[in-house]
């Protein structure tokens, strides 16, 4: 948006801008990146992080010493991977043995790859891959296999896909077929994410057990994407909703773009995020494992945006017409929210299912399932808030907070200082909107006497 569209958006939505103000103003991260010690080569990690993942990359520079560059660099490798199985104007005989034996290259000092055309989003990254190397090589071994071992499950995975694409099947017909791309796509992250967690003692051990709980925490994010991206995907003639699904609702995939089938096109959306709800309440169960705050940050703001992003698919017609996104104040009070604890996660959750159920329809096939599947996800949170945290809220009446991790922790002051600052915020919001608006008028004024 331009700076007059701005001006007129938080206007309309005030408590939008507040959201932002009050993340920028009040907003603590636990940890500091420490960029003084940092070699050039991570530098040069850090500035492909925040290009290539933007709102994500925050969340990275704020994980625990012991895991910010080894996630910094895994996340690297897989978007170097991800951007050559992105490229479809590389042939299958490059592209396949490339995506294969990707992992290997790790090994290789000072490989890059410029093989991408040049209008591939992030194809610099392969460029100057070099640098991710280099870092890759100083880290602790035990983080070199894991991402290794994570990136060779990924590259086959992506290559068996791309061979059946080159095939001439470029969709992917059945469910269980769906859940096999997300979990070599995002599914192995979790895994991978998991055993650095616990190998640096951030996490439960047994999580490393729990398959079905990790395979939830990145089929939930990957089956976010497809149903968001889903118009973007049909322009690329890239089908990842499954025919076992689409066929229900349409005679022919390209049905779901048609005016005239709005309504069965919003049926079987419906129907994909029922699907992406089924794995919701074992991510609330993952993040009960996580021991150490900014960990437990990192996993839980990725997962509330996806809720958000599923209620804002659920029934909507843009979803056909364009990429839809939550509204950037929405997302820094998921922001906010999210990094306040396991209760608070389970009340982002809750409010977005209860929005899925208002949209739903009685007409819609779906109907039943959804609202059963939605008040599964509301008992299923209510059973993991602490009883410890009920019984210091009672106890205190607003004198505590809630950490990561379920810990009650007491608050000096009282009520009074939470008027103060909520004030404070919304009279800052106030003087900037002002300052936005006017700073509008200024310009038009400007290009009008021009």
């Amino acid at each position: 948006m331009g700076l007059a569209s701005d001006s007129l958006y938080f206007a309309l939505h005030p408590n939008q801008l507040r959201m932002i103000v009050q993340w920028k103003l009040l907003h603590r991260p636990i940890y500091v990146r420490n960029k003084r010690n940092e070699s050039t080569t991570a530098k040069v990690c850090f500035k492909f992080l925040d290009k290539t993942g933007r709102s994500f990359s925050a969340v990275v520079k704020e994980l625990h010493p012991e895991l910010l560059l080894p996630v910094c660099v895994f996340y690297l490798v897989l978007r170097g991977l991800d951007t050559i199985e992105d490229d479809t104007s590389i042939p299958l005989e490059t592209k396949e043995p490339l995506l294969r034996d990707f992992k290997d290259n790790l090994d290789r000092d000072g490989w890059t790859f410029t093989g991408n055309r040049p209008e591939e989003k992030d194809r610099q990254l392969l460029v100057q891959f070099d640098n991710v190397i280099k870092e890759f090589r100083n880290l602790k071994p035990v983080y070199q296999a894991i991402i290794k071992d994570i990136t060779d499950k990924m590259g086959n995975g992506m290559a068996d896909f791309a061979r059946k694409a080159a095939s001439g099947n470029v969709s992917v017909l059945t469910v269980e077929e769906y859940d096999l791309y997300c979990w070599y796509v995002a599914g192995v992250i979790g895994e991978a994410l998991t055993r650095l967690f616990v190998e640096a003692g951030l996490g439960e051990a047994t999580l490393i057990y729990r398959l079905h709980l990790y395979k939830s925490m990145g089929l939930f994010l990957q089956k976010n994407n497809i149903i968001r991206d889903v118009r973007e995907d049909y322009d690329d003639e890239r089908r990842f909703w499954p025919k076992e699904i689409w066929s229900k609702h349409v005679d022919n995939f390209e049905d779901l773009f048609k005016p005239e089938h709005l309504e069965l096109a919003l049926n079987c959306s419906s129907e994909m995020v029922l699907n992406a709800l089924g794995h919701a309440s074992d991510c609330l169960s993952y993040l009960v494992g996580l021991r150490e705050q900014s960990v437990f940050n990192f996993c839980a703001i990725p997962q509330c945006m996806a809720m958000a992003t599923l209620e804002l698919c659920f029934r909507n017609p843009a979803v056909f017409e364009r990429n839809v996104k939550i509204a950037k104040g929405d997302a820094f009070q998921l922001m906010v929210e999210s990094s306040q604890g396991l209760e608070r996660v389970c009340e982002v959750f809750c409010r977005y299912t209860r929005r899925i159920q208002r949209k739903n329809d009685p007409k819609d096939p779906n109907f039943s399932r959804i609202s059963v599947v939605c008040k599964q996800i509301e008992r299923f949170a209510e059973t993991l808030v602490p009883p410890s945290v009920e019984l210091a809220k009672n106890e205190t009446k607003g004198k505590t907070s809630v950490t990561g991790s379920g810990h009650v922790q007491h608050l000096t002051g009282s009520n009074k200082g939470t008027w103060y600052t909520t004030g404070r915020v919304c009279a800052i919001s106030a003087i900037i909107s002002i300052m936005i608006v006017g700073a509008a008028w200024l310009m038009e004024a400007r290009s009008n006497l021009a």
